[in-house]
């Protein structure tokens, strides 16, 4: 097989440059409903901008998160603060403290602030320095009892309560907050009533 073939649509090789043309600048796009999908979709049919990087030598250059959820709620210290508040939180409960490998807690708050800064729209020092966050097996050494959870939430709640986020930001991160929380819990209240 020639590895240099390149399909063509239907019409020959003109009209597909033009079909891939107008996918990359932006207009709009048919779908096979005979409408632009811009009209059925609420989504971009656009080629988005990549995600910042913030290593390499773009990292110097001022990046715009203003468009993202990171953003709009006042970048890192919004989020440094969020964060600093649960993990006085943390080191105040000894449920939750225990589950640490590490006497000081820095170095944990430092990698849930990168983590939830790059969930949210923010730098992806998480990805670059940790790669996936794959919460669940990250997890899954720990006992997360429904006590466990409902201490976190607790702790979290404070610290999203000091972001001082408004009532839709607010409600946005906490709805995800629960979610997660809940999505770890793998282990029940009583070991004695485990199947």
């Amino acid at each position: 097989m020639n590895s240099e073939y390149t399909p063509t649509s239907a019409n020959g090789p003109a009209a597909n440059d033009a079909a891939e043309k107008t996918a990359t600048e932006g207009t709009a796009i048919p779908s096979r409903f005979g409408e632009p999908l811009a009209t059925l979709l609420p989504i971009p049919t656009t080629v988005g901008r990549p995600l910042p990087s913030t290593s390499g030598p773009a990292a110097d250059e001022p990046v715009d998160y203003s468009d993202t959820f990171y953003g709009q709620v006042g970048g890192h210290e919004t989020f440094k603060k969020i964060i600093h508040v649960f993990y006085q939180g943390i080191a105040a409960d000894p449920l939750l403290h225990a589950m640490y490998h590490e006497e000081d807690l820095g170095p944990a708050e430092h990698r849930m602030l990168m983590f939830i800064e790059q969930y949210w729209g923010g730098p992806r020092t998480y990805l670059e320095e940790r790669g996936h966050p794959r919460l669940r097996m990250r997890h899954v050494p720990f006992a997360v009892t429904p006590e466990a959870r409902d201490r976190w939430l607790a702790a979290m709640r404070k610290g999203v309560d000091a972001g001082e986020l408004s009532p839709m930001h607010e409600a946005t991160l906490w709805d995800y907050m629960e979610r997660a929380a809940h999505s770890l819990v793998n282990a029940p209240s009583d070991p004695t009533q485990a199947l």
